[in-house]
């Protein structure tokens, strides 16, 4: 038998164990998570059923989600229209209506994402650039998006594009600072060693300052994903016409709690995946740490 076939044999015994390691850490993070939401849930309609919690205000889990085909139809797929649908609704209604909430969401944040990593490194790179845009960011940064929403709708109107400003708003200012941060945080000593090795200084920047930062990014993006979140909800619910801010805001117009908290739970669910998502991303972009140094992240 040829060292090959005695390597090959290794390195598959080797991703054995790899692979069922994960499977392990997979299945315990899956189990904590069914644990904490089940002791939340227990413990709302443990409320209910001693009366501490009024069924018509705070309905628990158990009420919200008996009649599924009720809340369905308050769901429009094209994401054009908020109210009953007089022919009733489906599972595609609602996945329709958090597929446009979740584009909005993720066209901000990746066009702020984008938009404030080239600027940032621009504020660093370009003396001049620097000196007119820092002062300008640093003033903006502390506005609340919230305050940008009529500037949104008299700009562009009603539709898509306030809720995708609005996400990019709340992220470019606080994401070009921490771009600056962690520009200046790259040891001197990485930089210097590239200069020795002859590297010009697009190759400092891609293969030395790029990696460096890309790390302590993805944790500022993720820590400000829910912001985003918060944003566009708001945005739908005034500027947009449709999603599932609209429809938060609807349940509450017309009282339907059941609706309300229907709601409230696909926000929480679709947000919860969006995270999740954006941590595979994060692994598979950041392929040289290690991935339990990207777990901590």
């Amino acid at each position: 038998m040829s060292d090959n076939t005695f390597q090959t044999g290794a390195i598959v015994r080797k991703r054995k164990p790899v692979f069922a390691a994960r499977w392990v850490a997979a299945a315990q993070a899956t189990g904590w998570a069914v644990m904490s939401i089940g002791l939340f849930v227990a413990f709302w309609e443990f409320a209910w059923w001693r009366g501490w919690a009024n069924p018509l205000l705070l309905p628990p889990p158990h009420i919200f989600l008996a009649n599924l085909t009720d809340q369905f139809r308050f769901f429009d797929p094209n994401g054009q229209r908020i109210g009953a649908l007089s022919t009733g609704g489906s599972i595609w209604s609602v996945l329709g209506v958090i597929g446009w909430s979740s584009m909005r969401v993720f066209l901000g944040l990746l066009i702020g994402f984008t938009a404030s990593l080239i600027v940032g490194v621009g504020i660093r790179y370009f003396n001049i650039f620097g000196k007119l845009t820092l002062p300008l960011i640093t003033m903006l940064a502390p506005i609340s998006p919230v305050a940008w929403l009529p500037v949104a709708i008299f700009v562009f109107g009603i539709g898509n594009t306030p809720a995708i400003f609005l996400v990019f708003i709340s992220i470019f200012f606080v994401m070009v600072l921490a771009t600056l941060s962690q520009i200046d945080a790259v040891p001197k000593h990485y930089i210097q060693l590239a200069r020795v090795m002859g590297a010009s200084k697009r190759q400092i920047f891609l293969r030395v300052i790029l990696p460096a930062i890309l790390p302590g990014l993805f944790v500022t993006l993720r820590m400000n994903l829910f912001g985003a979140w918060m944003v566009v909800l708001i945005a739908e619910a005034v500027g947009v016409g449709s999603g599932l801010g609209q429809v938060t805001m609807m349940a509450r117009n017309t009282f339907n709690a059941s609706l309300v908290f229907f709601t409230m739970t696909l926000i929480g669910l679709t947000g919860f995946l969006f995270d999740q998502a954006l941590r595979l991303i994060q692994r598979k972009v950041l392929w040289w740490i290690g991935p339990s140094n990207i777990g901590a992240l």
